[in-house]
């Protein structure tokens, strides 16, 4: 069996691609959604917190959250039963978006700010760089060691 060829992305005929980053922001790729999903994270778990650390208006917060919940990010749990309240947690959905969320944040630190809000260290006390690498091999990935080929998009 022959490997399929790599493609070059920038040699296709032109056209709206259909793609996996596109489908990932149609559900994500809102200011408040993001940092809702921050806060869920640091633990922030009733609508009100959410709201206070985001600074989100609540008709807004309610909107993402529902969205959020809709795609399966996030789920709905009652804390109290009169009067009816739930808090937001993060679904595995939710939880694999982490090194997402880690990566954005560093960008942030390094492009986005004078001086970060907070410093993230590992558990070895060192302060945390996000490093990509191949889960099969090790080796580090970027745009040179990447290649693409193109999927079965019917």
């Amino acid at each position: 069996m022959t490997e399929p060829l790599p493609v070059r992305m920038a040699d296709l005929p032109l056209g709206v691609r259909p793609c996996s980053m596109a489908a990932a922001l149609e559900v994500l790729g809102e200011r408040w959604s993001l940092l809702a999903l921050r806060e869920i994270g640091y633990g922030v778990h009733r609508f009100a917190r959410i709201a206070g650390y985001t600074g989100a208006s609540r008709d807004l917060l309610a909107d993402r959250l529902r969205k959020l919940e809709a795609a399966g990010v996030v789920e709905r749990r009652l804390y109290s039963e009169h009067p009816p309240r739930h808090e937001y947690h993060l679904t595995e959905a939710g939880r694999e978006l982490f090194p997402v969320m880690l990566a954005l944040t560093e960008w942030g630190d390094r492009w986005a700010v004078d001086s970060p809000a907070v410093v993230r260290r590992h558990a070895c006390g060192q302060p945390l760089e996000i490093e990509l690498v191949c889960h099969h091999c090790g080796g580090p990935v970027s745009r040179d060691t990447i290649h693409l080929e193109l999927g079965d998009v019917s």
